[in-house]
């Protein structure tokens, strides 16, 4: 089997939106998996979306925002700051 290739950000503004998550969970001394389980969400679905290969939906955009007791403008405000 060969070796698993490392998927690319889908634009530069996936990966400022994953990073803006990564940036708010990490301050707030959550891991990956706790963030998931409060934003009743996969792990994998978690990780994508912090390395930008996902794209996430608004539903799940406010189960984060919510699990990181913010709110989307907020994230989409730090994550136009990162671009």
């Amino acid at each position: 089997m060969p070796p698993r290739r490392r998927r690319q950000p889908r634009s530069p503004n996936h990966a400022a939106l994953g990073e803006a998550i990564r940036r708010l969970r990490q301050e707030q001394g959550v891991s990956q998996e706790e963030l998931a389980e409060r934003a009743d969400t996969d792990l994998s679905q978690v990780g994508g979306i912090e390395r930008g290969t996902r794209n996430p939906s608004y539903t799940t955009l406010l189960r984060l925002a919510a699990a990181l007791d913010t709110t989307v403008g907020a994230i989409t405000s730090l994550a136009d700051e990162i671009s």
